[in-house]
This record gives structure tokens, sequence and C-alpha cells, in this order.
């Protein structure tokens, strides 16, 4: 992400314009606007003409408009974020109050302006504009006849594509046809992988699978590779690093970035550092349940307490279309960090931010063990 422009009053108002330059930009801008903003961006609009005669024709030119959102819709697969609202400032082709739809995409700048810059909003920002957040990690998950080929980033893991082969089963004395179709599907997976991971980013891919699957294929792609003079292949050998998983499906991600030999090579990732965190706080709800607490209130209980050691919070929960919601989790970040706890916030679209929403989006691993709030939880259903 490219910073243009930005301008903040004291009373906290202000407009940034920024310039998305990867796909990982248009989920930091989604994060970015909220229902109530105003969004300026060029677009196309159809317009209708009537001539002295009285026949109407229509055209589409391009122009700029000023809307104040209502809607907001996020394409992951496209990468397209649509923002729609009345727009608010005076344009020959648009009236006043109609209804428009801005299309976000790649390289087209927009203006953003809000009410009140949160100190969410604005690391945001400075996360987005940050040049080493790129993609570094690839991730193929696969089994017979499936795969899944990923890109990791710092917030999003992204399916680039899914390789799906109908492998004919093995015969008594007979293994051609299964031999064909194991073929036939590793070729596939090996195109996928040339198409979609650029070895000048990535520094890693992991390959993983139950059984032999993943060393059949490497053996394959490498074999391959060497008959057909596959440089890009041969060049970035030691960038594939084969690990266990229990099946070809997304989900089995989070198995495969827990493991040891994984996370030592990711160590200095984002991607590991939030699996690893997660994983750390599952131990100590098991083995220290007095220091580990889910839920807005029990983590609001333990903030006031000045326990919290690090809050887990996914992106999610500040997306939040009511404000006084969003406000309050505003609050929890920066009393946290005024306290000098540590903030981590999870990417929704990740695997580890997944599992963080299904624990309501809000966690946190404390100091010192603070029993006295399931006491407290509990003598409160005894009055009610």
């Amino acid at each position: 992400m490219k910073l243009i422009d930005r301008s903040f009053d004291k009373d906290g108002s202000g407009q940034v314009t920024l310039l998305p330059e990867d796909p990982e930009d248009m989920w930091h801008a989604f994060n970015l606007v909220a229902v109530g903003d105003s969004l300026r961006s060029t677009t196309i609009r159809k317009v209708q003409n009537e001539s002295a005669t009285g026949s109407v024709s229509s055209s589409k030119i391009r122009t700029t408009l000023t809307v104040t959102i209502e809607t907001i819709d996020f394409d992951t697969a496209a990468c397209v974020l649509r923002v729609k609202g009345r727009n608010i400032q005076e344009n020959q082709y648009v009236k006043m109050g109609a209804y428009h739809t801005l299309d976000l995409e790649l390289n087209r700048k927009f203006t953003l302006a809000k009410e009140c810059w949160d100190a969410i909003a604005i690391d945001r920002i400075e996360q987005a504009c940050d040049i080493e957040k790129k993609a570094d990690v690839a991730a193929l998950v696969m089994q017979e006849g499936l795969a899944h080929l990923c890109l990791l980033t710092g917030s999003m893991t992204v399916v680039r594509a899914k390789i799906e082969t109908n492998i004919p089963r093995k015969r008594r004395g007979s293994c051609e046809q299964h031999d064909k179709g194991l073929g036939r599907f590793y070729e596939s997976v090996m195109q996928g992988i040339l198409r979609h991971v650029n070895f000048e980013i990535v520094k890693c891919v992991l390959v993983a699978s139950p059984g032999f699957v993943k060393d059949q294929f490497c053996e394959y792609m490498f074999s391959q590779a060497i008959k057909t003079d596959c440089k890009i292949i041969t060049e970035n050998k030691s960038k594939f690093l084969l690990v266990h998983s229990s099946s070809g499906f997304k989900h089995s991600l989070k198995e495969v970035l827990q493991d040891p030999s994984v996370t030592a090579k990711l160590a200095d990732t984002k991607a590991a550092g939030e699996v690893k965190l997660l994983e750390q706080f599952y131990i100590m709800l098991q083995h220290e349940p007095d220091r580990a607490y889910y839920g807005i209130k029990h983590v609001e209980s333990a903030s006031e307490s000045e326990a919290i050691e690090t809050l887990l919070i996914s992106d999610r929960l500040f997306r939040a279309q009511d404000v006084p919601t969003r406000r309050r989790y505003v609050a929890l970040v920066e009393k946290v960090k005024d306290l000098g706890g540590d903030v981590k916030i999870f990417s929704s679209l990740h695997v580890s931010g997944e599992q963080l929403d299904q624990l309501t989006g809000v966690a946190a691993i404390l100091r010192f063990p603070i029993p006295e709030i399931d006491e407290e939880d509990a003598t409160d259903s005894d009055e009610d």
C-alpha cells in the first residue's frame, strides 16, 4: 500500500489517500472502511442523454464521486472491494443523494475520510504501508486426487488453486490406470506451483500430506524438472519443506503450521507467530485455566485488574457497524497497551484468526492467575 497523502485534525477527524498495490492491500482497505465514512474514488457511470429531437442515448463515462458508505462487500477471490452509498458532492453526471457503488481495485487510488481515526485504524495504515509484509510462504496440502495451493501472508491465507483429479483404484494384477491418473494429478499440481508461486518473494514452500503422497509428489516434480530443464524448480529445491498433515483440505494448515520443524523455518513470519501464540493460549487454558480467559466480559475484568500479559483479538471485531461496540474493543486494546501488555491482532482470513473467532474473537493470557472472575460469574448466576 502506498500512502499518497494524509491529513488529521486535532479532534481526530481527517482523511487519507491510499493506493493499493497488491492483493493484501485490499484486505487492509476492507478493514479501514466503515459504514458512515466518506469515500472518494474514480468510477464508471452510465449516463443517459436526450437530444433536441427527443431521442435518448446512453454512454459510459469516467468520473470521480464521493459517497457516504452504507454497505461494504469484499470479494476475496477477485480482490475487489465494493462500497455502496449516496453521493454527497455535486457532480455533473450524478445527482446529490443518488446511490452508487464504487469498486476499489488494485492500482486505483482512493481517499477515505472519517470523523474519528482511532488507534487501530492508524496502526492498520502503518502496517499496510510496511514494505516488509509480503507473502513469503506458500503451502501445498494434498492427498491422492486433491490438493490446495495456498499463499500465506501476515494477514491472509489465500487459496490460489484447488486441484482435483479422479484417480482410478488399483486393480488386482494391474496398477497401470492408477499410476497414469496419479501422474496426471502430480503434473497438474506442479503446473499450479509454477503458475502461482513467485520464488523471488516466497522463501519456503510447505508440502504436506498424509502418508507418502508428499514424498512421491516431490520425487516426481524434481525428476520432471531435471528432464525438462525447469530451472525455477531445481534452483529453489531447498525451499521445499515436507511435513505431515491429516488431509489435503485447507483446515489442515493449522496442524501444519504447528509442526516444530515448520515453526523453526518460519520463525520470523507473523503467520507462524499467530499460530504459536494461539497454541500457547490453549495450553494455558488446559493447565492453568485461571491465567487464560476469553469472551469480552472476562477479558475486560482481567484488564481492570491490570493482569493481561498478551491480548489476542480478531480484526473482525473492529469492523462492527455499531460504533459503541467498535469503541469498546478499541478502548480495550489501548488500555492493555498503556499497561505494558502485548496486543496481537489476528486476521479473520487466516486459519488462526478463524479459530480465534470460534472463541468469541477475543482472548487473553494473564500475568498472574485470577480465579475471582469465575467466582464472580457464579455469584451473579446465584443472585439471578
